[in-house]
């Protein structure tokens, strides 16, 4: 399969879960003259959803860069990659889930909101891991002039990510806050590895696109 293909059906895959996302937000029900203490009053979603826009715009670059670097594909990396994507589309749903909790301010709630976002950040990481390992052993698949010291430099970075949101699901029992935060340095470390990445990637490619 031509990587061109590819890339352009994760992309679809992307674009139609980032407009899913905006799909969640509705005109609130208000009296007149009370429009901007109902939009207040929806702060919970608007949190939810910048987290959520951010966590899966990083993946979307993360993506994009990786397998921009492999001229081309096999039924394996195919099967890996829709389920890299089927974990990534379900980011939606706890995102409702979390923007709900937050709104009616139960504690049991939010935990389990946020407990149930954590394990579908800790899958999305799991695909990932998976994704690596296969395409560090299946070396022919990537383009030339892509060192082995690309893969070596990011191998453990799902590791990290995978430790840090089961930390946050542990966390989430005892305090919703402390959960959070690590929910956040989490989904933020996702970021900071993809500049590292993306880094790596220019140094083993000698510079060039």
């Amino acid at each position: 399969m031509k990587t061109d293909r590819f890339q352009a059906f994760s992309d679809g895959i992307f674009a139609i879960l980032i407009t899913i996302l905006v799909l969640e937000f509705h005109i609130p029900n208000y009296q007149p003259g009370h429009l901007l203490p109902a939009i207040l009053a929806q702060w919970p979603l608007m949190l939810s959803y910048v987290f959520s826009y951010f966590y899966v715009g990083t993946l979307w670059l993360f993506h994009h860069d990786y397998f921009n670097m492999l001229q081309r594909i096999d039924r394996n990396l195919n099967m890996l990659n829709l389920l890299m994507l089927f974990s990534i589309t379900l980011i939606d749903y706890p995102m409702s889930l979390v923007a709900d909790a937050l709104t009616t301010g139960n504690r049991q709630d939010m935990q389990t909101a946020f407990i149930v976002y954590d394990l579908v950040a800790l899958f999305i990481s799991a695909t990932f891991y998976l994704m690596y390992a296969y395409l560090h052993h299946h070396q022919a698949l990537k383009k030339p002039g892509v060192s082995m010291a690309f893969y070596t430099a990011i191998k453990l970075d799902p590791v990290r990510s995978v430790t840090i949101y089961a930390l946050a699901i542990i966390a989430t029992f005892w305090s919703v806050w402390l959960g959070v935060i690590l929910l956040a340095s989490g989904i933020i470390s996702h970021f900071v590895a993809y500049l590292r990445m993306s880094h790596q990637l220019e140094q083993a490619k000698g510079g060039t696109q």
